[in-house]
């Protein structure tokens, strides 16, 4: 199964539009890798809620076409909650986290980095190196690297760093994150037909009830998917930017 067979799938009835072609790395493992077409997918965010409202749609369609879904938290959310010790909202955030990869059927890992204090350092780029080494996905969606919130910012570049240093052995998207006030210079290459699951997204979303998330969406996410939805002549859908490098053979 190629990449581009792989979100066929996902979309369904709904047939996710595709633009781009098929990076040799993934071509090289759709010869060996994965027997019966089921693949492994790492949305990695550096807070709770990131990959559920960034990507919670795709996750949820790829999940049901019988992929290996998988939601990395850089945090623990640990300053996200107005009046609340670190300790408090990380125990608080974690519990969401738990509900809405239940609702969608992920499952979910927690690094050991700090909301609002994340670090580029040999550490940092050795730790999500070895996430990656050890869970060995096929594909991979994280946050624009050009990004307004530092942690975004700085997740996205830790897992760059790993995709280059792993010898860039899985397809590597961006995801989009608030566009306009976070994410910046965002020109998606894939477009994902999310109508079919919206409601399934949404409420695994609304798990994160520590963020507000009603104002959340009606300010941001809803109008993100919409406009996306625009773009890919479909109601609602995700857009993601595929990093493509020339590969010397």
């Amino acid at each position: 199964m190629t990449r581009r067979d792989m979100l066929k799938a996902a979309g369904g009835a709904a047939a996710a539009t595709i633009l781009g072609g098929v990076p040799l790395a993934m071509q090289a493992q759709d010869k060996a890798a994965n027997k019966g077409g089921k693949r492994k997918i790492l949305v990695i965010g550096a807070h709770p809620d990131d990959p559920e409202t960034s990507a919670g749609g795709t996750m949820a369609l790829l999940k049901q076409a019988g992929h290996d879904v998988v939601c990395v938290y850089l945090t623990r959310g640990e300053a996200g909650i107005a009046g609340k010790s670190h300790a408090e909202a990380a125990a608080i955030r974690v519990k969401e986290c738990e509900a809405a990869n239940a609702v969608i059927g992920t499952r979910h890992i927690f690094m050991n980095q700090v909301d609002g204090n994340t670090e580029i350092n040999l550490d940092r780029y050795r730790e999500m190196r070895e996430l990656l080494e050890q869970e060995r996905p096929d594909v991979v969606l994280t946050h624009w690297p050009i990004d307004s919130h530092r942690d975004h910012a700085i997740c996205g570049l830790l897992v760059l760093d790993a995709w280059r240093r792993v010898g860039r052995t899985f397809d590597l998207y961006y995801m989009e994150a608030m566009t306009g006030t976070q994410s910046q210079m965002f020109h998606p290459t894939d477009w994902v037909n999310i109508e079919s699951v919206i409601d399934l997204k949404h409420r695994a979303c609304d798990c994160h009830v520590s963020q507000g998330m009603d104002a959340l969406m009606e300010g941001w996410h809803g109008p993100m998917e919409r406009f996306r939805g625009i773009e890919c002549r479909c109601k609602y859908a995700e857009a993601f930017a595929h990093h493509a490098e020339p590969t010397m053979i």
